[in-house]
């Protein structure tokens, strides 16, 4: 899998946009220059996985939204969870896991 930085960056600016922040204000938020923050959004710069989990922490998304696209509440987000996790257990474990799934829409 090869890392699409100039999509990610096409993110940062967007979701920057939504909330309001200027450039300026990021790089003072993450403590990195202003051109910094210009070339990541550009996908001049890689920015390694640290710094792009600061900048989510300060523009509030996941990880998961800069890298894929979607945004973890979502409900195909939340599908492709829920269908991972249940492949990964066995034939008790998914008993289990419909008992549970019963008790809670029970409970809604």
């Amino acid at each position: 899998m090869t890392v699409d930085y100039k999509l990610i960056g096409e993110r940062i600016k967007k979701r920057r946009g939504e909330i309001g922040i200027t450039q300026e204000r990021l790089a003072e938020g993450v403590s990195v220059s202003v051109g910094y923050i210009s070339q990541i959004e550009r996908g001049i710069t890689k920015a390694n996985l640290e710094m792009l989990s600061n900048i989510c922490s300060f523009i509030d998304c996941d990880l998961i939204y800069l890298f894929g696209g979607a945004v973890a509440g979502d409900k195909p987000y939340l599908d492709a969870e829920l269908v991972d996790r249940w492949a990964r257990l066995n034939d008790s474990g998914k008993r289990m896991a419909i008992g549970i799934l019963d008790i809670l829409i029970d409970n809604q």
